[in-house]
């Protein structure tokens, strides 16, 4: 968006965008066109890097895919040969990155199900995990143990359930 946000700013090289930013004010922006240009191409780096940290997120790398492709296209037009059809693929390129991006990381849901099996008697039962908090003890109903972490996991359901608790299984990391 931030690129969009810039592109609206610049008016002198979309014509597209020439009546509605002038409605809105932003026609004054016309003189500071080479500082503008700066920006533009600062927003669609920064738009670049959000869509890398949001692959190690999700893992899924056609957004990032198509924002690098998009933003090649914006800096062949910038520093290579100015084509307005190569400028306007590397806009909507990005566009769509961002929402695919988006949909991308909203898709995934996790199991909030898991079944724990105690360790000391091998009883099993399925509980429902917190979103919003970690379960670092567990009564066994069986045996009454209580089980607690092992070394290196954050939460009974990453030690001794069926699935990992939600936040890893989100890929957002441990819970504690």
């Amino acid at each position: 968006m931030g690129a969009l946000t810039a592109a609206v700013a610049a008016p002198c090289c979309f014509p597209i965008f020439a009546a509605a930013s002038t409605a809105l004010g932003l026609g004054a922006l016309g003189r500071y066109e080479s500082i503008v240009l700066y920006l533009f191409q600062g927003f669609a780096v920064l738009s670049l890097i959000g869509l890398v940290f949001a692959f190690r997120r999700h893992r899924r790398a056609g957004p990032l895919i198509l924002g690098s492709a998009s933003v090649g296209a914006l800096g062949y037009t910038f520093y290579g040969s100015f084509l307005p059809i190569i400028l306007d693929s590397g806009l909507f390129g990005l566009l769509a990155a961002t929402v695919w991006n988006y949909f991308c990381a909203r898709g995934r849901q996790p199991v909030l199900r898991s079944t724990i099996t105690c360790p000391e008697c091998g009883h099993r039962a399925e509980e429902t995990m917190p979103t919003n908090a970690c379960l670092f003890f567990y009564d066994c109903a069986a045996c009454h143990a209580k089980l607690r972490p092992l070394a290196g996991d954050c939460c009974v359901f990453c030690s001794y359930g069926s699935v990992p608790c939600p936040p890893r299984q989100t890929g957002a990391g441990c819970c504690a």
